[in-house]
């Protein structure tokens, strides 16, 4: 969500602001990185780590636009040109896997983003930056009202079960039930594969919901109803499509963000949730999803997020957290310095 901001001796006033952001009155956490600006508007970011040089692992953020792209970034935040997918019809949200299987004897980790102009999901092998898709996953294909076919959140759900992968994808506005759509993507020696797999998911139509996150093993899907509650279902699609939980209703001033889940050991951690018109991140317990506090990290509007707890070396030796900053790049973190 974009703000027009104008100064004025005078405050905020009705007649001269579309909206009047308050800003955070917590003290700010300084990024340790900001990245190199992309040339548009950025907006979700996923990290990739390296699993055999961690201090060589990638950061993805989308750039939001007609021309838009997936800028790679190394960790001092400079654009990796080679690794960088461009000319993408408005990309949105982005995710990445591990050892998704070509053959019985070939793996690859991929990233996989919407194209919400192309209303599809693309899907490229990392680090060579290869597409597999054959050109593009078309999503929300029995979709009949507008704009409900359009692509915004991804996130991919690897199964501890059965191994196979998942897309679970989010769109622009939808139904009131239905409103995310779950794929399992294949190989079919050729290319990639995408089948809807459920559909599931309700909506306070409300706003719309963009941000998606899996926590893969403990099997949870969390998305964000904007201005209304964050959402929780199973990931495996043989669990049903009941809603497990909705939390943080009375956390959030307007828009409820990005989702980002940071793991520790014994299957605990932190939920970390952009609370973006305040200007700050709420963080919620992993098990409980319980509030635990709010933090200010200097970013303004922020879309999409993302976190590792992996020692990425000297630099993140705690792990790393990405934010998305409403200025064309991306804020870098020591994970130690946000959650508890």
């Amino acid at each position: 969500m974009k703000v027009i901001k104008l100064s004025i001796a005078i405050g905020c006033s009705l007649l001269l602001f579309i909206s009047c952001k308050e800003t955070s009155k917590l003290p700010v956490i300084k990024a340790d990185i900001i990245t190199e600006k992309t040339p548009n508007d950025s907006d979700d970011p996923a990290i990739w780590v390296n699993p055999n040089d961690p201090t060589k692992s990638i950061i993805f953020g989308t750039d939001k636009e007609s021309e838009g792209g997936i800028y790679a970034f190394d960790l001092n935040g400079k654009i990796l040109p080679e690794k960088s997918i461009k000319n993408i019809k408005r990309p949105n949200n982005v995710d990445v896997a591990y050892g998704f299987r070509l053959s019985d004897s070939t793996k690859t980790d991929v990233v996989v983003f919407t194209e919400r102009e192309k209303q599809q999901i693309r899907m490229y092998s990392v680090p060579d930056m290869q597409p597999l898709d054959n050109g593009g996953f078309k999503v929300f294909e029995d979709a009949t009202e507008p704009e409900h076919n359009l692509p915004m959140g991804v996130a991919l759900y690897t199964s501890p079960n059965s191994g196979k992968l998942y897309a679970i994808v989010g769109r622009k506005t939808g139904p009131k039930d239905n409103y995310l759509y779950q794929y399992e993507i294949g190989y079919n020696g050729n290319s990639a594969t995408a089948s809807l797999v459920r559909k599931f998911g309700k909506f306070s139509e409300k706003k719309e919901i963009e941000a998606i996150a899996v926590d893969n093993e403990l099997g949870f899907i969390y998305y964000s109803d904007e201005q209304h509650g964050v959402r929780k279902y199973f990931a495996e699609p043989s669990k049903g499509n009941q809603e497990i939980a909705i939390f943080g209703t009375d956390k959030f001033k307007e828009d409820i963000e990005g989702i980002a889940i940071a793991k520790t050991e014994n299957d605990n951690g932190y939920i970390l949730i952009s609370n973006q018109q305040q200007g700050e991140f709420n963080i919620f317990d992993r098990k409980t999803n319980a509030f635990i506090k709010a933090v200010n990290l200097g970013t303004t509007e922020t879309d999409g997020c993302d976190a590792t707890t992996v020692n990425l070396g000297a630099k993140f030796p705690n792990g790393l957290f990405v934010a998305m900053n409403d200025n064309k790049d991306f804020y870098f973190y020591d994970l130690q310095k946000i959650v508890p």
